[in-house]
């Protein structure tokens, strides 16, 4: 049965909301300045669902001193404590799921059922997940023979300075929160300016179960709050989720202070159809995980959409018109509507952005249009709404095949031979993820096997799971999340501890 949002709920989202105020040392905080910013509701163009603080340098000064005042007590705890915190937290979220989907809904124009339900209860199981992992930040114990312990620790980084993306602001705190709080650091996060609200309240939900300092959320535009949180002198460890431009400015940034930065970037992702994953009897299922691939659902507002999209020339024209026939039947509409399948894009800039990109396409020589989602009747939507559109027989050289759209637009190019569609599959600056389509084993594992992405899946457009190690290659980011090895990696350091023991200080009478 489908899962209805309460009226009362979707009400209460799109009334006036008071000011919202961020989380720091464990209270409620204004900016100090008194400036503040309104949130809009993609979905509805103009409608104010809120404001929140626009902090500046004082405001991330306060949140990182609280974070840092909070750091030696957090890491001197028993792992048994954190656990017992994130695991409560957990429970919490999870009685309150609905209520953050449809705020998510609300906030990043994601449509209810198939995107705000699922991320959140993504956002519950990793906080399961690295709540039940707390206690594997372990060391080793070398053998190093009579008279010498010799053992490794492993350590808290510190304070963390972590910046959210808007696209999927839960699921990216719920990468970001619990990791590094199971590790024994403290944090400050940075939500993103267009789709703060849900992270907030989740920081509301959070503050009870744990000591003050020890989680704060901050509010306000990248180059101001985002950029100070970055340089901040008191931060140990940065973690970013955004764009590959981006990234390289906070990775020089904090390069230039010699700490440490977690990268996750853009994405490109190919997805290659094989003949024999489009047989009448497998068609209906390969093109649902192209379209799954593709995060239509997400209005392709997703680093990991499999949007340029390889089909082998002996089942192009079928693949392609079976995608194209289901495409048209996506439901395009109002994010908290139960029968929506795609909402709206985030913004203005971003819809002028993607718009602008599928005037090129249109402009192209021998570029054909089997779909024009600009040309959708859309009528009786008031937001940022735009339906998918697909490009057929493109290039891989072409810029729409290359840059990172971030929106609904898929490119459709032809291949028939396995090393040339390998190559034009890794002729990109990114390699975030990739889709294989082939039943053939050998071959499907051959061709995961040399695509150069962190992150392949084989014969589905899904299939992560919390556990499993995400991240990207190239352009597409540095250090990998969503895993327990992701936490080791970003969230602590080694440090290594050797003792001599000398027999004379053992006393062979005992006590």
């Amino acid at each position: 049965m489908t899962q209805q949002a309460p009226s009362t709920l979707v009400a209460s989202v799109f009334s006036r909301r008071p000011d919202v105020p961020m989380l720091v040392g464990g209270q409620s905080a204004g900016p100090e300045d008194g400036r503040w910013i309104e949130v809009t509701a993609p979905s509805r163009a103009g409608h104010v669902l809120g404001r929140v603080p626009r902090a500046g340098a004082t405001d991330v000064d306060r949140a990182v001193a609280a974070a840092r005042a909070a750091f030696p007590g957090w890491r001197a705890v028993h792992f048994t404590e954190r656990q017992r915190a994130l695991l409560t937290i957990a429970d919490v979220l999870e009685a309150h799921a609905e209520e953050l989907a449809v705020l998510t809904a609300a906030d990043t124009g994601n449509a209810l059922r198939p995107q705000a339900r699922p991320e959140t209860q993504t956002l519950v199981s990793l906080f399961r997940y690295f709540g039940g992992v707390a206690s594997e930040v372990k060391g080793v114990v070398l053998p190093a023979g009579d008279g010498q312990l010799q053992f490794s620790r492993r350590e808290p980084v510190g304070v963390v300075g972590a910046v959210l993306p808007w696209n999927s602001p839960l699921m990216i705190a719920g990468m970001k929160i619990p990791a590094a709080l199971a590790a024994g650091n403290t944090i400050v996060v940075k939500a993103a300016e267009d789709a703060p609200l849900s992270v907030l309240r989740v920081a509301e939900l959070c503050s009870p179960h744990l000591p003050p300092g020890v989680l704060n959320v901050i509010t306000g535009y990248g180059t101001e709050c985002g950029a100070a949180l970055i340089a901040h002198a008191g931060v140990d460890k940065v973690s970013f989720t955004g764009s590959t431009p981006v990234g390289r400015t906070v990775a020089e940034t904090a390069g230039r202070r010699l700490v440490p930065a977690s990268l996750e970037l853009g994405g490109k992702s190919p997805c290659i159809v094989w003949p024999d994953a489009a047989t009448s009897e497998l068609m209906d299922e390969t093109v649902t995980g192209v379209l799954t691939g593709m995060r239509f659902t997400r209005q392709g507002q997703s680093c990991t959409a499999g949007s340029r999209l390889f089909l082998h020339e002996d089942v192009y024209d079928d693949v392609l018109d079976t995608v194209v026939e289901r495409l048209r039947e996506m439901r395009v509409g109002d994010p908290l509507d139960e029968a929506t399948d795609m909402g709206s894009l985030i913004n203005q800039k971003q819809y002028d952005r993607v718009r602008d990109y599928i005037g090129e396409g249109l402009a192209e020589p021998g570029i054909q249009t089997p779909l024009d989602g600009t040309q959708r009747d859309l009528s009786g939507l008031e937001g940022y709404y735009m339906g998918p559109t697909v490009f057929s027989r493109a290039d891989n050289t072409w810029r729409l095949a290359r840059e990172e759209i971030f929106g609904p637009v898929m490119v459709v190019i032809p291949w028939r031979d396995d090393d040339e569609v390998i190559a034009m599959a890794n002729d990109s600056h990114y390699g975030l993820a990739a889709y294989v389509w082939c039943h053939d084993l050998n071959r499907a594992l051959h061709a995961a096997d040399r695509i150069e992405s962190g992150w392949v899946q084989v014969n589905q457009g899904g299939g992560q799971i919390v556990g499993q190690s995400y991240g990207g290659m190239k352009e597409s980011g540095i250090g990998r999340e969503f895993s327990l090895e992701g936490m080791l990696e970003s969230f602590t350091h080694i440090k290594q501890v050797n003792v001599r023991i000398s027999p004379s200080m053992v006393n062979p009478a005992g006590p």
